[in-house]
This record gives structure tokens, sequence and C-alpha cells, in this order.
């Protein structure tokens, strides 16, 4: 949990392949669990957040899709406790063109 800014970024760059300037939250854990960092592009700068628990780990999901994305929900529910890897959300109506 050392890395700052521009290291959390070019890791996005080169591990996940994905735009650290997209606008994606990127999460990263530490490998005791109890530290999580969040890292986004807000605008005109990036932004890290930084979290450390004082007992207790942030279960960390291991049902992941192949692209390893969390929506809204599945994020919120991780940052307040809640072990997402046994979550099943009900069927709702989606648009055929429209992403989650």
């Amino acid at each position: 949990m050392r890395r700052s800014f521009d290291r959390l970024a070019v890791m996005v760059r080169d591990i996940i392949h994905a735009d650290p300037l997209s606008g994606h939250v990127f999460v990263f854990r530490s490998r005791r669990g109890d530290r999580i960092k969040l890292l986004y592009w807000d605008r005109d700068g990036f932004a890290l957040w930084y979290k450390r628990l004082e007992k207790g780990l942030f279960s960390w999901p291991t049902n992941i899709s192949t692209t390893n994305q969390l929506d809204h929900r599945e994020l919120s529910m991780m940052l307040e406790g809640v072990d997402i890897s046994n979550i099943r959300f009900k069927r709702r109506f989606r648009l055929k063109n429209m992403q989650s």
C-alpha cells in the first residue's frame, strides 16, 4: 500500500490494460485485507481514497466477472463490510444497449 497516484495509474494501464483517465474507480486491497485504496480521475487530476480498518478485513469478492468489474452497489456493500461473494441480485429490466 505504499504506491501513490502515479504508480497506481501505471498499474492500471500495464496490468489491467485500462485507461486510468476513463473516470472509472479502480480498487486496490492490501495483502492483509485491512486496507483499501480507490483511485479515480476527477476532471482535473487523480483522486485517491484510502481506508484502514482498525478491526476486521475487507472481503474481496471471489465471483467477480471475467472483466473484474464491480458495480456501484457491490462496491458500496464491500466498503460497508458485506461479503459480496454470495450476493445474488434479482433480475431486473434493462435496455439491451445499456450497460450496468
